[in-house]
């Protein structure tokens, strides 16, 4: 398969964008905007940025998720290393404060030895967030070889044979060598971003592949999905559906269905393939559909006790982030109100206001329910895709400098 250089040679602005200054927008009309959510979003924000600025100093690892309401953390960032940087980059855009940027920088570099690292689809998640962001506001050169190494190690664990990229285990480990999750889905922009970069397709070729894989086995026919796929890794033929973070093979697992609207919208955007926007807003609909009156996704939604099951707040945070996508790619304003109200509930229902303890911004979200782990905590990803979503809106010229919101 081969993809057309002039449809994926975009040069990202980078260095153009290095010395600019955050500043706030002018807030949206009202027939964008409620001024409600606009006053929501807005205190979430200043909320957040204070709560970054008491806590981040403190912080020498990677934040995983809360035990009585404390950071744990990771020395190596593990899959979510990224957010954290992320999220110090999300609040500089917002503040224009000088030392969120010198700890988002200084984080960042912790992941260095992460370039090289094999054993994991999550580079994506590991390297977009922090030294692709790093890259586009600082324009040091250094972030964006960086990130080119980290897609170079994601793209061996692709498999020809299947034409799907592995989730889990180290390459020469036969277990889990067929199986496919719904995240890997938000991997795949790394890889659309070293073709950018170096003008080699053999990246987004990958991309492609994978999606089109995804595509054609996680959508169920009313645009659900589940978590995860397996293949015979040897012939690449289809197994079948199963799940290790939903209710079963059978559930939709709410925060797989957000990456997988968030996914295939940016997938379309790097490509122009209107298949995968399609497939997004199939799995979009289903979503809202889905979605409880209090717009706080529970954490599966047909698991037997929704809608009254226990919420994942960091489901509803990619999925505000993913409508929003949708919205300015299709053009459609029904997706932007949902992720409007979505971002207003999270910031009037999920904060760690009520908590003067708490290190993290939000609350209310499931790790992983069926392991019993993680259950209402705080996760950094929820942190990070809340202040995305809320700079889409309030901000959408900075986190495009910081993420590049384009389409080819």
């Amino acid at each position: 398969m081969t993809v057309s250089r002039r449809t994926v040679l975009t040069v990202a602005a980078g260095t153009a964008a290095a010395t600019a200054t955050p500043a706030r927008a002018a807030e949206p009309s009202g027939d964008q905007v409620p001024s409600a959510s606009v006053s929501a979003l807005r205190a979430a924000a200043d909320y957040a940025v204070g709560k970054l600025r008491a806590v981040a100093p403190g912080v020498s690892a990677f934040p995983v998720g809360t035990k009585f309401e404390k950071w744990t953390y990771s020395q190596n960032g593990d899959w979510v290393g990224g957010f954290w940087p992320g999220t110090l980059w999300m609040g500089y855009l917002y503040s224009g404060d000088a030392s969120l940027r010198a700890l988002a920088l200084e984080s960042a570099r912790k992941l260095a030895p992460r370039q090289y690292d094999t054993a994991t689809h999550d580079l994506g998640f590991l390297f977009s967030p922090s030294w692709v962001t790093a890259w586009r506001l600082t324009g040091d050169e250094s972030w964006r070889a960086g990130a080119v190494r980290a897609a170079d190690s994601l793209v061996q664990r692709y498999n020809p044979r299947g034409r799907f990229i592995r989730a889990w285990g180290a390459l020469d480990d036969p277990h889990n060598a067929g199986r496919v999750i719904i995240d890997t889905m938000m991997n795949l922009d790394l890889l659309a971003f070293a073709t950018r970069q170096t003008g080699d397709e053999k990246y987004l070729n990958v991309a492609v592949e994978h999606a089109r894989t995804a595509q054609q086995v996680f959508p169920r026919p009313d645009g659900s999905t589940p978590h995860v796929y397996d293949f015979d890794p040897d012939s690449g033929a289809p197994i079948g559906a199963n799940t290790v973070q939903g209710y079963s093979p059978t559930s939709c697992w709410s925060r797989g269905q957000a990456w997988g609207i968030y996914g295939f919208t940016t997938i379309y955007r790097r490509t122009g393939d209107r298949q995968f926007l399609a497939t997004a807003r199939r799995l979009a609909d289903f979503a809202i559909g889905a979605l409880s009156p209090d717009c706080v996704p529970v954490w599966d939604y047909r698991a037997p006790q929704q809608p009254h099951d226990i919420k994942d707040a960091s489901a509803g945070a990619v999925m505000a982030c993913g409508l929003l996508d949708l919205a300015a790619a299709t053009g459609r304003p029904e997706y932007r109100q949902v992720a409007v109200r979505i971002l207003t509930a999270l910031s009037e229902t999920c904060l760690t206001k009520r908590s003067a303890r708490a290190d993290a911004v939000v609350a209310r979200c499931t790790r992983n329910r069926p392991a019993e782990d993680g259950i209402e905590i705080s996760l950094p990803y929820a942190d990070y895709y809340l202040l995305e979503g809320i700079l889409r809106v309030l901000q959408p010229q900075d986190v495009d400098r910081a993420i590049d919101l384009s389409t080819v």
